[in-house]
């Protein structure tokens, strides 16, 4: 007597929102076992009890509506739900990096780390406690597997998210599904719609990973005070005041809080030392251009190489693809030389390297120059 062959067990990251939803129906229209899973990473009280500072600004997280969301969805798709919590992890391998880049007025992208550390690391570990095969998640992104480990883009490049895993291992890609990664939108939330999901409008999160959608200024103001200076033009005019440079990126034009005829201000680098921010009128600004930069803490996933490589690079998430030449300064440290310049390369943001639709890896941006002159970023 033939043995029926048994289904893969695949636990999908039920996030609340229409894109994870969907996962599960691509799962379960191509035959997997699955169940969904609410990662519940961030508490307002247990994290200002940690930072020994409950009484702050801090508003209520929107964390609860999603989980009540998750659980609609989970009955509708009729599969199992599970909550669990890595506010814990969440603090100590990703909010607290998060802080510390601030203070070192550096920019960071958290959403990497998340998905490094909590999605696929902390939130993996326990789908394979749990005797799952594989773990999915809503990105628009692609994985092959066979016959090597390979990630893409995403199908609809207006929604790829294949920048945000960029420090993502072979390893870890291994155990990961990402459904939609073939769909454009506005199939997800067509497909939605036919499953009648009530979340299949539900506006997409823009917020910071777990955190949600709040006013980020006074968000942080909460965890890291800051000190008021001055904020300046290159020549040395005094033009107003900031609030504390970490709050502050490289091209910001809102928030400055400085008007006056003319072109719009632009942030242009900072002296930390000094405490100054530096600014200027116009968005093509020669100061905002570099041609080279350093970047560390490198992921490869990409073929090996020796040498010099030509590639494309992506200096921020929305960012064009900029042609580069890299070369291995260190076991896990690249410089990154771009003929056309780039705009706003900035320390603390991640590098991403493809090759055409394949992601090669990332790192941090770590120094950034033009020619021989290191930019006050």
């Amino acid at each position: 007597m033939e043995t029926k062959k048994k289904r893969p067990r695949v636990v999908v990251g039920l996030s609340g929102g229409v894109d994870s939803a969907v996962s599960v129906i691509k799962l379960q229209e191509a035959g997997y076992d699955v169940e969904g899973m609410f990662m519940r990473n961030w508490d307002s009280s247990i994290n200002n009890d940690i930072l020994g500072n409950p009484h702050t600004n801090d508003s209520i997280c929107p964390q609860e509506i999603d989980y009540m969301d998750a659980v609609k969805t989970a009955e509708e798709l009729g599969i199992k739900l599970t909550r669990i919590d890595f506010v814990e992890e969440y603090w100590q391998r990703v909010f607290s990096y998060f802080l510390d880049e601030y203070r070192a007025n550096r920019t960071p992208n958290p959403d990497i780390l998340c998905n490094k550390e909590i999605k696929f690391k902390a939130f993996l570990d326990k789908a394979m406690e749990m005797g799952f095969d594989y773990i999915a998640m809503g990105h628009y992104a692609r994985v092959v597997h066979e016959p090597e480990i390979q990630l893409l883009r995403g199908l609809d490049r207006n929604k790829d998210q294949s920048y945000f895993l960029c420090q993502l291992t072979k390893e870890q890609l291994s155990k990961a599904l990402f459904p939609i990664g073939e769909m454009t939108k506005p199939e997800v939330r067509a497909l939605a719609k036919k499953y009648n999901l009530s979340i299949a409008e539900k506006k997409d999160s823009t917020g910071v990973c777990f955190i949600g959608e709040r006013n980020f200024k006074q968000f942080l103001e909460n965890y890291l005070p800051a000190k008021k200076g001055k904020i300046m033009t290159l020549d040395g005019e005094v033009v107003g005041e900031h609030d504390g440079i970490m709050y502050y990126t490289i091209g910001q034009r809102k928030g400055l809080g400085l008007g006056g005829a003319g072109n719009a201000w632009f942030v242009l680098g900072k002296d930390a030392e000094k405490n100054i921010l530096l600014v200027g009128r116009g968005e093509n600004q020669e100061y905002l251009f570099s041609n080279w930069a350093i970047v560390s803490k490198i992921n490869w996933i990409g073929p090996e190489f020796v040498g010099e490589l030509c590639c494309l690079a992506k200096f921020r998430y929305r960012g064009i693809d900029n042609k580069v030449v890299i070369k291995w300064l260190d076991k896990d440290k690249m410089e990154v030389r771009y003929e056309e310049k780039a705009k706003a390369v900035t320390p603390g943001q991640e590098a991403v390297f493809y090759d055409g639709e394949r992601l090669l890896g990332g790192g941090t941006i770590d120094e950034v120059y033009m020619n021989e002159e290191k930019r006050r970023y």
